[in-house]
């Protein structure tokens, strides 16, 4: 074996993200500004009731928060064996095999670049009508998107606490918002009486159930990103298991109040009737009775901002899947080199920018409707990508468990999983059966079964692709879901010649 690595690879350096940068309450802004608590609750929570005629959604919120929440217990056990940017990608490659685990990734790039690039038309929707009325500037929506899209890509260049602590700033005040305007609600109920009744379990027992529960599900989209940030996170085992109990109990608390309010505002028996008449503007319609037109503006600006906060957080997320499936060569190997400065992932970050730009620009020639078709479609597809992500997930957990024997109690690696993948394939099935209705389209639309079968062949595409690695590239192919070993690895591996074509190889980390 040479001691010495060819000329031509990057030192370790160059393919590592800067460690020891975020603490737990970074990786929670980070966390829940992916989520966007105050565009759910502005946009969700009354599509929900709009929708469906459920009026049970708070309750809704507190079961799917129950059943995150125990998926988090085997996720956040995992993460101490496995540290990895590409989070779904590495449990799903070390749990179920590598041809799985990038076709998880590729499904990941792609989720979550249809949430990201799809709130630039969300942006652009919102603030144009706020410029027009403070300023009287009246502009196109793809001005305000380019000008997003611009602070997006800087920032996605700098150090990943700036983004942290630009998060923190948006995100303090977006929940700053949600609480008071919940609090005002609950302080006005209709007929001078608070009630409880949309807090009653048996609300959800009614038709449609299965459609508010998926919105439910898209609604706490982002509270899997904690791990992401492991290999930049301080003690990276207690941030990422802190963090991401405290997202999803927040997210959860955030939205059943917000919801729970505006039902006692409007009276349980009008909610429904109440979301299907203002839709998002319920909650500002409510606002502007009770607390003035002042702080109803506040809450527009900060409904912008807040979907400012969740495209930072989805493109530095987007950016690092990227950064993982470039240092393990998957894909091409620049992808896996980061900024010497700030320890980025930098062509990572470049090429979501690229992709951002090309699709604002896209729609902006086309004339295509930024809110219906890049947006709100944009932002379902990716929604369900990641949730099938995260069942596929809560699989690669309990197989990675039982492959490999680890000081974990049978909570955390078998009974907490096996129960949280049962309830999560179930949420999958009433998504997909639910899925016109989500996207807002007739149950015979093409993008009915267009979108779900497009993810399946992303998936087929991305084994394929594992398997052409595993034929002609073993060294690479072995490495997959090292995370940061995986330079190191690929090396020896080539080195000694001992690279093993064989589909049950397991590279361990001792080896």
């Amino acid at each position: 074996m040479s001691p010495s690595r060819p000329a031509s690879r990057p030192s370790n350096v160059s393919t590592a993200l800067a460690a020891d940068r975020l603490g737990v309450p970074a990786v929670v802004f980070f966390v829940m500004s992916a989520a966007t608590p105050l565009t759910v609750v502005a946009g969700v929570v009354t599509t929900g009731y709009a929708v469906t005629g459920i009026t049970g959604l708070p309750v809704a919120f507190i079961v799917i928060g129950a059943v995150l929440a125990l998926f988090c217990v085997g996720y956040v056990s995992m993460a101490r064996h496995v540290a990895n940017a590409g989070a779904f990608y590495a449990y799903i490659s070390r749990g179920i095999g590598r041809p799985v685990g990038v076709a998880g990734a590729w499904v990941a790039v792609v989720a979550y670049n249809a949430l990201q690039v799809g709130l630039y038309g969300a942006i652009g929707a919102a603030t144009t009508p706020l410029l027009n009325t403070w300023f009287g500037v009246d502009v196109a929506w793809w001005v305000v998107a380019l000008c997003a899209w611009a602070v997006v890509a800087v920032l996605g260049q700098l150090h990943v606490d700036v983004n942290g602590r630009v998060l923190a700033v948006l995100l303090v005040a977006e929940v700053a918002v949600i609480v008071v305007y919940s609090l005002a609600n609950v302080a006005n109920p209709a007929g001078s009486t608070v009630r409880f009744d949309t807090l009653d379990p048996t609300a959800l027992f009614a038709p449609g159930v299965g459609a508010i529960l998926a919105l439910g599900v898209l609604g706490f989209v982002g509270f899997e990103g904690a791990v992401v940030y492991s290999e930049e996170s301080r003690d990276p085992q207690r941030t990422v298991r802190i963090a991401s109990y405290v997202s999803v109990g927040l997210i959860a608390g955030l939205y059943t109040l917000g919801s729970w309010a505006m039902s006692v505002a409007t009276g349980p028996d009008q909610i429904v009737a109440q979301s299907q008449t203002h839709s998002t503007e319920l909650i500002f319609e409510l606002a502007n009775t009770h607390l003035g037109v002042l702080i109803v503006d506040i809450g527009r600006a900060l409904f912008v901002t807040s979907v400012l906060a969740a495209m930072i957080s989805f493109h530095s997320t987007t950016a690092r899947y990227v950064f993982a499936l470039g240092r393990e060569r998957v894909l091409p190997e620049a992808l896996g080199r980061t900024s010497p400065r700030t320890g980025s992932p930098m062509l990572g970050s470049l090429i979501q920018s690229v992709i951002g730009g090309a699709v604002i620009v896209l729609y902006a020639v086309a004339g295509w409707n930024p809110v219906v078709q890049l947006f709100f479609w944009g932002g379902t597809a990716g929604g369900l990508g990641v949730l099938l992500l995260i069942a596929t997930t809560s699989i690669a957990i309990i197989v990675y468990f039982l492959r490999h024997p680890a000081e974990e109690t049978v909570w955390r690696k078998l009974i907490a999983p096996v129960l949280a993948a049962i309830l999560l394939l179930m949420v999958v099935v009433l998504t997909l059966a639910n899925f016109a209705t989500l996207l807002g389209v007739e149950p015979t639309s093409p993008l009915r079964w267009g979108i779900p079968l497009a993810y399946l062949v992303i998936a087929i595409l991305g084994v394929m692709w594992a398997l052409a690695l595993r034929r002609r590239r073993p060294a690479v192919y072995a490495a997959i879901g090292l995370g940061a070993k995986s330079a190191t690895s690929t090396s020896l591996l080539a080195d000694l010649d001992e690279v093993p074509d064989r589909p049950d190889f397991e590279w361990t980390e001792d080896r």
